[in-house]
């Protein structure tokens, strides 16, 4: 794999001296922008390539878009009426003044370059958007689109995420995704060293995963040196092939004490360096089939940190430097 780094200066330095025992997402943004900011989840009217019968049909076995993004649960309005919307929201909750406009729902680079632009371009038209965040998958990354995003790098903030879930093709194909791991490492080789940063998601407590297979997840991120990771547990929305198989008992989804214990093990083998921008799963309760827990995240990240200090853990506690590893994470502070 090419390391082609352009950036910078680890993040790394700082939250443990501050007294964390991971390296939040909150605590990145407000070292990164000197305050408060929040996403704003704007609607771009994608599918997915697994979706339209590109690769596939059907969409990933526990997707329904409604549950994830707000935008998705209301009607479609245009790119800026939809950020003045969710920065109205999002004001009544918090005292922030800058906001990131989130591309979330579906696959938001699946699209054709005339198409992409002036939706990104529009999002940035907002006096109080000070960046981008575009959600996506690897095998919708051509060349013509990272070198625009590559662009947008240089005059605004940029975060590419790319979904993952597991680095094990059995657990790609169980969702399915419709693309393998050997294409999330070819979209990561060519994103390197572009100026923006570069985030993946992962899920645990997938069906037939150890716990051995989630911590070689882990370790392939950990070599990798992404900038920065959302980890979720497993959870079940309404009008899903996932629901239909945890009703009938196909599918056990994690308990709250048990997924505690294994987000730790995957946080201690993560790089410092790695930004942590999500740590559970959630949807609402209209939509969630199960676990209940996940209802609560105040309570949640409560249990998390008590059992973190229990057992003196900090993310990176067992990071190891490997043959291979990338040498410089992206993420600017």
């Amino acid at each position: 794999m090419s390391i082609k780094s352009t950036v910078t200066q680890p993040a790394s330095s700082g939250w443990r001296q501050a007294g964390h025992r991971y390296h939040s997402y909150n605590f990145f943004l407000r070292r990164r922008f000197g305050q408060r900011v929040q996403k704003v989840s704007v609607d771009g009217a994608f599918t997915c390539p697994n979706v339209d019968g590109t690769v596939a049909t059907g969409g990933c076995v526990f997707c329904d878009n409604r549950s994830f993004s707000p935008s998705r649960r209301v009607p479609r309005q245009a790119i800026l009426d939809q950020i003045e919307d969710g920065i109205r929201r999002l004001r009544q909750r918090y005292d922030v003044e800058q906001f990131l406009a989130y591309f979330q729902p579906a696959t938001n680079t699946y699209a054709p370059l005339e198409r992409l632009r002036p939706l990104y371009e529009s999002a940035l038209e907002h006096p109080r958007v000070v960046g981008l965040v575009v959600g996506t998958r690897p095998d919708c990354l051509p060349s013509d689109v990272l070198d625009y995003l590559t662009e947008l790098a240089d005059r605004t903030y940029l975060s590419l995420e790319i979904g993952l879930q597991s680095a094990h093709d059995r657990s790609l194909d169980w969702m399915n995704r419709g693309h393998g791991y050997a294409e999330f490492l070819d979209a990561v080789d060519r994103s390197w060293g572009r100026g923006f940063e570069l985030c993946t998601h992962v899920i645990l407590g997938l069906p037939g995963e150890t716990h051995a297979d989630m911590m070689f997840t882990a370790s392939e991120l950990a070599r990798l040196r992404l900038d920065a990771v959302k980890i979720h547990n497993l959870y079940a929305v309404q009008h899903t092939p996932l629901a239909d198989d945890v009703r009938s008992g196909k599918v056990k989804l994690m308990e709250r004490a048990e997924y505690i214990q294994t987000a730790i093990d995957f946080l201690e083998r993560l790089p410092p360096s790695s930004v942590v921008e999500r740590l559970c799963g959630d949807a609402p309760p209209a939509y969630l089939v199960g676990p209940a827990w996940t209802l609560d995240k105040p309570a949640f990240h409560r249990a998390l940190l008590a059992e973190m200090e229990r057992r003196d853990s900090w993310q990176g506690k067992r990071y190891e430097r490997q043959r291979g590893e990338m040498n410089t994470p992206l993420v600017r502070v």
